[in-house]
């Protein structure tokens, strides 16, 4: 019998495995006139990943029952969505990045103006999905996940932490101002993530409610060893350059609190996060091992 991070690993790797085949599906390759561009979406969503999110997202969507294709095309949806991200946050105007997922990037591949294109369609893209009746039947739900997913990753979100993070350049920032800052950046299309499964099960709102609080403080957690990561860390295991933070002269978690407060800071926040489970009566022991995964990560 496999030991419980074995048995993760391997349903994090099936999940992985099952939500490409969906993406790649939803994305097929193009004969077309501007087949460049189609392309550049297969090759900055199709490269490999830890696909964390869309594994949060069937894990809370199989919590209420909901069928694997419904759960994977809006899995789909939040990870085109992140992979625009990256996508764009790699450009020269943002982290100026030469690689990702140890790969070279897709400006660098092709260049910035496809990337561009690239994010945007893949941006765009995923609401088209969600808003799709073989995602689910009720269109109240769709609605529900087209809200949920745009709030997440827009102004007040995701988008918006990377303003603030492109302000942390040239401003000094204190603790509170670097937790919301990653709260939005990081944390909101993770927390969406496990929220979306819950909408798509009609979850009553306390089982809502406890899957997002789990998913906020497993957010914060994940960006805490990112910059442990990124301070720490090399490139050949994490696949993308290190220590750039600190060249940009960012203040981060560990910059502020130091390496050994940083860790455990984030293991406190991984306990607290899997204790917001406890309404499941033991249904969601992956996501409790989840909580464990990102703070021992190397990657």
């Amino acid at each position: 019998m496999p030991s419980l991070s074995q048995d993760l690993k391997n349903a994090m790797a099936d999940a992985a495995s099952e939500t490409e085949k969906m993406m790649a599906f939803l994305l097929p390759e193009a004969g077309i006139a501007e087949r460049k561009l189609f392309d550049a979406m297969r090759y900055g969503s199709l490269n490999g990943g830890k696909r964390l999110r869309p594994f949060l997202l069937t894990c809370s969507a199989y919590l209420f029952g909901v069928n694997d294709r419904s759960a994977l095309r809006a899995a789909s949806a939040v990870e085109f969505v992140h992979c625009y991200s990256l996508i764009h946050d790699d450009l020269p105007a943002m982290d100026n990045s030469d690689l990702r997922r140890g790969y070279p990037t897709v400006h660098k591949k092709f260049d910035d103006a496809t990337a561009i294109l690239a994010g945007d369609a893949l941006l765009t893209y995923a609401f088209e999905i969600l808003s799709n009746p073989e995602t689910h039947e009720d269109p109240n739900v769709r609605c529900s996940l087209v809200t949920a997913l745009a709030k997440a990753s827009g102004a007040n979100g995701m988008v918006g932490g990377q303003m603030l993070d492109l302000i942390a350049e040239t401003t000094s920032l204190d603790i509170g101002a670097i937790t919301r800052l990653q709260r939005m950046k990081t944390g909101e299309l993770i927390a969406v993530s496990c929220e979306m499964g819950a909408i798509l099960g009609k979850a009553s709102p306390p089982q809502r409610n406890a899957l997002r609080a789990y998913a906020h403080d497993l957010g914060l957690a994940f960006q805490i060893i990112d910059d442990l990561l990124d301070a720490e860390g090399n490139e050949a295991k994490t696949g993308k350059p290190v220590q750039r933070d600190e060249k940009a002269g960012k203040a981060t978690f560990v910059s502020i609190l130091g390496a050994e407060r940083a860790r455990a800071q984030a293991n406190l926040l991984s306990d607290q996060a899997a204790r917001h489970l406890g309404v499941f009566e033991g249904r969601a022991k992956h996501l409790e091992q989840v909580a464990r995964f990102v703070v021992e990560r190397e990657f």
